[in-house]
């Protein structure tokens, strides 16, 4: 009995690591993120090293309203959009 469980166990996990391994395309609702240019690295560095008063290589909230207007526009063109939360449906 226990051989069987065995081999169920490493016929699923086999099953599962042969697609990822193979470099399948991921299932849906998993994207990657795109990685940074080396130019939106480089305004990220310039407006952290900016606006980073505590240093410790972020901008939190009251750091980011601390920014002019430009130097905003230009933190949200290198930074995604939070993702909202959809609101429950009533019941």
């Amino acid at each position: 009995m226990k051989k069987l469980l065995i081999a169920v166990c490493l016929t699923c996990a086999l099953a599962v690591a042969a697609p990822a391994a193979e470099g399948e395309k991921p299932e849906a609702g998993t994207k990657k993120k795109a990685a940074p240019t080396a130019e939106q690295k480089a305004l990220r560095k310039e407006l952290v090293g900016k606006y980073d008063t505590n240093k410790n290589n972020r901008l939190d909230k009251e750091e980011r309203s601390k920014m002019t207007a430009e130097d905003q526009e230009k933190w949200k063109s290198i930074t995604p959009a939070p993702k909202k939360k959809e609101a429950e449906p009533a019941k």
